[in-house]
C-alpha cells in the first residue's frame, strides 16, 4: 500500500512547526479519519477534501483511508492542512505520483468545490518551511504576494484543487464551478500620519513625546478633557524610524497571524500604532480565544505604540496584564490545548483625566468630584504599573494665548530628524551589547556608566531612593530618559543636569 506523504507547518503563536502529512488506505469500510491532535475544525477538513476532490472530477477512494499529522503531540489548529490532506490522500490512491510531491510543502482552505481559499499567518509558516530547508511551497493564490517576501521561497500559487492535481500529472480535470464574486476594491492608499504642527502650544508635552520617542521609553499623560492628550499620542508613531528588515518581518508576521495585514501593502515598514477602546477586555489585550491564542492588541503594537486613551478606565486585570511584557519584551499566554509565546516590545502611551469629572485640574475649583471619589479615581493606575512608566506628564488645558500664538509648533519631520539622529547615537554606544535604545538597556549598566562618567550625578536619586520617594525600578528609569536627554542633545553621557531634567519629567505627572 502506498504512502502519501507531504508537509504542512503549524503554527503555535508565531513559532512554526513543520507538519509531516501521511495517508494510508487501510482495509475497512469507507471512512476517513485524521489522527496527531487535531481540533474541530482540522477533525471537519475529511468533508471538505472529499467534497473538492469530487468536485475535480477525481476518484475518491472507496476505503478506509487514515491521515496522520505528525508529530502527534503537537496540537494542529484551523484549515491551513487541508491541501496537505487531499494532495496525501491523492497520492495514497495512487492518483499523484509519490516523488512529485515529496519534500513539499502545501498550505490552505479548501472549499468544498475544489477552490483554494487563503489563510491566515502564511508568512510565518512559509518562513518556518524555508528555515527546514524546505523552499518549495505551494499556497492559495490569495496569499502569494505574502508567501513571496520570505526570502529563499519558491513558491506555487493556485486557485483550485484541479490546477494542482493537473500540475501533478493527473490529467485534464473538472475546474470547480465558477461562482460569482464581487469585484475586489482598489487597496486604499496609506492615511498620511498626523503632524505634530498640529498641536497647539503644550510646549512640555511635546518635548516629552521627542524624548520618549528617541529613548523607546513609556509615556504616562494626566490632564483635563481637550488638553490634546489623545492628539499627542497619535502623532508619535509619526516621530519614529522605519522598521529594519528584522523588525518589519517579525510585525507583519504577528499582523498575519492576527488576521490584520494586507499582502497587497507588503512588509509593514512604518511602526503600528494600537489605541483599544477602555471597554477592552483582557483577551483582547493579551489574546487568546478557542484552543491556541491568537494575538491581542499588545502584541499587534510590538515595535510601535500601544495607545490606552482614558487609562483609568480599563478592568484592572487588563492593565496588570502589561506589567510582565512592559518588563520582558515578550508575552506568553497559557491555554488549555497550549501555550503561545507572542514579541510584545512596544511602548506604552496612558491618557488620564486628573479625576472622574475631568475638572480637578489647575485649581479645580469647578471639580464636583469628592476626595475620596479622586483618589478612588487615581488608584485605578496601581503603583506597580506606574513605576514602570518613564515619563509622567501633567498636560494643562490649552489657553487663549496658546490660540492665539503666531508661530505653529515644529512639523513632525523635523522632531523626527533629531529622533533618528538620537537613536543613531544609541545604536552606536551599544553596538556591541547589542542593544538599539536606551529603554532596552539594563539599569546596571546604565547606573554604572552614569557614576564613572560623574560620580556626584546620581546622588539626588539616590537620596530620593533612601527617603522612599523612588524605587530602584523608578530609579533606573529615570537615568533612562537622562541617557536620551544626554543623547537629543548631543553629549556623551548625562550630568546633573539631565538627571535633574528626567526627574522633572517623571514627577509632574504625579497624581495621588
Amino acid at each position: 500500500m502506498t504512502v502519501g506523504t507531504t508537509f504542512s507547518v503549524a503554527l503555535v503563536g508565531l513559532t512554526g512547526h513543520p507538519v509531516e502529512v501521511e495517508s494510508m488506505l487501510t482495509p475497512g469500510l469507507p471512512h476517513v479519519q485524521v489522527i496527531g491532535l487535531p481540533d474541530a475544525s482540522v477533525g471537519e477538513s475529511r468533508e471538505r477534501v472529499r467534497a473538492a476532490v469530487v468536485a475535480c472530477g477525481l476518484t475518491w477512494p472507496m476505503s478506509r483511508l487514515v491521515i496522520s499529522l505528525r508529530p502527534a503531540s503537537l496540537p494542529k489548529t484551523g484549515s491551513v492542512h487541508d491541501l496537505a490532506i487531499a494532495v496525501a490522500a491523492l497520492v495514497s490512491a495512487g492518483q499523484v505520483p509519490a516523488g512529485v510531491v515529496r519534500g513539499r510543502v502545501h498550505l490552505g482552505e479548501l472549499g468544498l468545490d475544489g477552490r483554494v481559499h487563503p489563510v491566515t499567518g502564511i508568512l510565518p509558516a512559509v518562513a518556518t518551511a524555508v528555515e527546514h530547508g524546505r523552499h518549495e511551497v505551494v499556497v492559495p493564490e490569495g496569499n502569494a504576494a505574502e508567501a513571496r517576501l520570505v526570502p529563499g521561497a519558491r513558491v506555487t500559487s493556485v486557485a483550485h484543487l484541479g490546477q494542482l492535481a493537473e500540475q501533478y500529472g493527473v490529467g485534464a480535470v473538472a475546474a470547480p464551478a465558477q461562482l460569482p464574486r464581487a469585484p475586489r476594491p482598489p487597496a486604499p492608499a496609506p492615511a498620511p500620519e498626523p503632524d505634530l504642527a498640529d498641536v497647539i502650544g503644550q510646549p512640555e508635552a511635546r518635548q516629552a513625546l521627542e524624548v520618549a520617542a528617541a529613548g523607546g521609553h513609556h509615556l504616562l499623560m494626566v490632564g483635563p478633557p481637550g488638553a490634546g492628550k489623545t492628539m499627542l499620542a497619535s502623532r508619535l508613531p509619526g516621530l519614529l524610524p522605519d522598521l529594519t528588515e528584522p523588525e518589519a518581518v517579525e510585525v507583519t508576521s504577528v499582523h498575519s497571524v492576527a488576521g490584520t495585514y494586507d499582502p497587497a501593502t507588503g512588509l509593514m515598514r512604518r511602526p503600528p500604532f494600537e489605541d483599544p477602546h477602555h471597554t477592552a477586555t483582557q483577551v483582547a489585550l493579551v489574546g487568546g480565544g478557542s484552543g491556541l491564542p491568537r494575538p491581542g492588541a499588545i502584541s499587534r503594537a510590538h515595535r510601535g505604540v500601544l495607545f490606552l486613551d482614558e487609562a483609568p478606565e480599563f478592568r484592572s486585570q487588563a492593565l496588570e496584564s502589561l506589567r510582565q511584557p512592559l518588563e520582558s519584551g515578550h508575552l506568553v499566554v497559557a491555554r488549555a490545548r497550549g501555550t503561545a509565546r507572542f514579541p510584545a516590545r512596544f511602548q506604552l502611551v496612558l491618557a488620564a483625566n486628573p479625576c472622574p469629572c475631568g475638572r480637578a485640574s489647575g485649581r479645580g475649583q469647578e471639580c464636583t468630584c469628592s476626595p475620596m471619589a479622586q483618589r478612588r479615581y487615581a488608584a485605578r493606575l496601581s503603583g506597580p504599573l506606574l513605576d514602570r512608566i518613564d515619563i509622567q506628564l501633567g498636560v494643562g488645558a490649552v489657553t487663549r494665548a496658546d490660540l492665539l500664538a503666531a508661530e505653529p509648533g515644529e512639523p513632525s519631520r523635523v522632531v523626527a530628524e533629531r529622533v533618528r539622529r538620537a537613536r543613531r547615537r544609541q545604536a552606536q554606544r551599544w553596538r556591541r551589547q547589542g542593544w538599539r535604545i536606551n529603554a532596552e538597556v539594563p539599569g546596571k549598566e546604565l547606573r554604572e556608566r552614569t557614576r564613572a562618567a560623574d560620580p556626584r550625578a546620581l546622588a539626588p536619586l539616590e537620596q530620593a531612593l533612601e527617603r522612599g520617594a523612588l524605587t530602584l525600578r523608578g530609579l533606573d528609569r529615570i537615568v533612562r530618559v537622562a541617557w536620551t536627554l544626554a543623547d537629543l542633545a548631543g553629549s556623551e553621557h548625562p550630568g546633573q543636569d539631565e538627571i535633574g531634567a528626567a526627574l522633572a519629567l517623571r514627577m509632574r505627572g504625579s497624581h495621588g
